[in-house]
Order: structure tokens, then sequence, then C-alpha cells
């Protein structure tokens, strides 16, 4: 459910490397900041990665002895690669059943990642953001995310880090329903497939079952089909901050941040009862779908509080409103669609850009909190998903933010 700022980098005789800003993330650990770069940095329209050159004269993967390349300066969510498969599982993955001994629950508490780069003939193809997330239903109005999963298309694989287990390539492989063999990667062939695996600095070949690869956290995995590489890639992150350890108790009613930002209410452009994005306003509401999302929006170090009754007018109100300055953004509907940032700006009648916050403008740079799994968010900020529980930062100007609030929630009112 929801997800282009970014600084551009060259990787000397590899890579281009992106521009890019964005989860997230995708993700990155929880409660650890990244190695390299400011979090708060602009970033532009991500533009997927050149591929590495082949090595010269090889005909199978297994023809020469790849080097480990210099790292490579990347942003949380930068997309890397050429598209190649679509979002999300194949017509055999995951849906929501037991896959590979692992269940589809609400997302964990704590995340690491390793990361994964496929090549076929020296072409470094995009991982598909979604593998392992299930969309929400009335029935499930949460959603559910499997163990191990993707939220963008970094190539990072989020594993939960809070029971201790460790995860294999063939769990992945299974929750995406793709083959994994020693000839076929998803449904690309060729005959060896070579694999390599940079552990903190040394690479070395993986030459077992592919489906047995355990993903250790922060390992980079490197698979080759066909002409195999010289150098192997290797990455530094701008991971997204670290959690507050302090979370902020949400009071209906209450207030987080400074008031008087923006008046109450949606503005004379805004919602005024006639459907907006094809979202309806209504004086009786039939609520079967009731969930929460929140929203904060920081300029130059100042929290500004979200206005109040949003969406909320004399004769109606809309699927998306506010009651209170908590930055709780309320969706209460018949039926379950998607819901996206840009429909409550709507809704509220303020301009959202990647550049302009409600008339406030300046670099913008967007986290997204799923209950611990984090990211940066490097897409059109207007298409982020409002999901149940999910945490939006929206960072304008600087200092950056140092740490991403968590909240306790109050109950759906």
């Amino acid at each position: 459910m929801l997800e282009r700022l970014g600084a551009r980098f060259v990787a000397l005789g590899l890579a281009l490397t992106f521009a890019g800003c964005g989860g997230g993330g995708g993700g990155s650990d929880t409660g650890s900041t990244g190695s390299n770069g400011a979090a708060g940095t602009p970033a532009s329209s991500p533009t997927p990665a050149s591929s590495p050159a082949p090595a010269s004269g090889a005909s199978d993967a297994s023809a020469t002895t790849p080097t480990l390349a210099a790292a490579t300066p990347i942003i949380d969510g930068t997309t890397l690669g050429d598209t190649n498969w679509p979002a999300g599982v194949s017509a055999t993955g995951g849906t929501g059943q037991p896959v590979g001994g692992l269940n589809c629950a609400l997302r964990s508490s704590a995340y690491t990642y390793a990361h994964l780069s496929i090549y076929q003939n020296g072409r470094l193809l995009t991982l598909p953001p979604d593998i392992g997330m299930v969309e929400p239903t009335l029935a499930a109005p949460t959603g559910c995310a499997y163990p191990v999963h993707t939220v963008d298309s970094s190539g990072k694989i989020h594993m939960d880090a809070t029971t201790g287990a460790s995860y294999t390539l063939g769990q992945f492989f299974s929750i995406w329903g793709e083959t994994l063999s020693a000839s076929n990667v998803a449904g690309l062939t060729g005959s060896p497939v070579a694999i390599y695996v940079n552990d903190g600095g040394a690479l070395t070949q993986y030459t077992g079952d592919p489906t047995s690869l355990v993903l250790k956290p922060h390992t980079e995995i490197t698979v080759m089909i066909g002409t195999p590489l010289t150098q192997v890639p290797t990455y530094t992150w701008t991971d997204p901050p670290p959690f507050d350890p302090n979370p902020i108790t949400l009071v209906y009613g209450g207030v987080v941040g400074t008031t008087g930002a923006w008046p109450n209410g949606s503005t004379a452009t805004g919602g005024t009862g006639s459907p907006v994005d094809g979202l309806t306003c209504a004086p009786d509401m039939s609520v079967l779908y009731h969930v929460h999302a929140h929203l904060a929006i920081i300029k130059d170090g100042q929290w500004l509080a979200l206005p109040m009754n949003v969406g909320i007018l004399s004769q109606c109100t809309y699927e998306m409103h506010t009651h209170d300055q908590t930055g709780i953004i309320h969706i209460e509907a018949p039926n379950v669609k998607t819901y996206t940032l840009g429909d409550f700006f709507d809704i509220w009648g303020e301009p959202l850009t990647n550049t302009n916050i409600a008339g406030i403008t300046g670099d913008v740079v967007a986290y997204i909190n799923d209950n611990g799994d984090s990211r940066r968010y490097m897409g059109d900020i207007r298409n982020i998903e409002l999901t149940s529980l999910r945490d939006i930062t929206l960072q304008i100007g600087t200092p950056p933010v140092s740490t991403l609030a968590t909240y306790s929630w109050y109950e759906p009112q």
C-alpha cells in the first residue's frame, strides 16, 4: 500500500547511482543511522543505475573471478536497475497463506535487511517492490506482511529482527512465487548461475543450493545469470534516522506541534461536499473500514500541528478527515480502497508536491514507518498510501530530522 528527490552519484568504472529520495523502505535497521550522508539530503527523481561492464570475452558466469568494486553511496529507497518483473508477487506467491514456514501477519517492531542484486548478461534488474506485502481488507484492515519482504525498488530485503530467526533466499523466492535454482532465477535461465556474497567487504562465491543461502543482515548478495561481471558493486547506504525511544502519546482532541501554521478546516479550494478524488462526503456514512494514519510536518526543525476538522463540514464528513491537531488522519468508509496523501491534501485544499507542502516550500524529504518497518520514500509524495497505523514524516528545509517519532495511539473514535 504508500510510495523523487535525491543526490546523483557516479560509481567509478561501474554504475551510475541515482538521484534519489525515499519507504519506507524502505528501509533500514530500526534504531540505527546510515553510515554516510545526512538523512535530509535533498534529492531529485531517481534514475535506474547503469550496470557494470561484463567480463570481456567471458562465455558464462564461471569464466572469471570478479573483484569487489569501491562502494557507491546510495540513499535508502533509491531504485536500482532496470524493470523486469511487476511489483508484488506472482500468481503462485504469498497472498496471506503460510509460505515456506513463514506466516503473514502484522508487521513487527524492528527490522534489518540484506541486499539482493540480480544481473542478466551484465545488466542489473530491479528487484520489485511489495514482495510479501498483502493489502488490507475489511476483515483484516491492517493487511499483513511476511517476515521477509520488499517495500521499494532498492534491492533491500527487509527481515523481521525481533524473533532471532534466520531466513533464506529460498524462502524469499517462495514468497515472491518465483523459481530459484542453479539454472533458473525468477524465470531467467542460464547455466551455471553464479552467486557472490559480500559480507563486510569480504567477497566470496556461494556454491551451494541457492535456496539454502542464509540472508545474513547487511550482506549483499549478487546473482549473475549469463555473462558475468568483472567487478561486483557494493553500496554504502544513507539510512533513515533511528526511532525516538520515547513515544508521543496521541490523545483524542489533543495537539502535537506548533499551532497556527494553517487555519482549521478545509480551505475554499478543498472539499465542499462534492466527491474529491472519488472520495465522498456523507452526513451519516456507513463505516465498515475504520483505520488511522499519522502525518508529521516539520519545517526547519519545527513541528507544525496539522489543523483539525479537515474534511469535516457542517452538512457532511469526508471519508478522510481530521478531528483534532494530533496529526491523526481518520479513514472512515463503507469499503476498502486506496487512500493516498494526495487525496487528503485535495480534501484539505492545499498543494502537495515534492517542493511544496501546504504552501510551505523547500526541499522535502519523506519517511514512512509501518510499526517499526521504516524507510525513506523516494517517489511522488502524493502517491504515499495512507494505511492503518502508518506514520509519515515530511521534512522541509534544515536541519534534517535526527530521529523518527513513534506514537502511542488512541483507540478509533
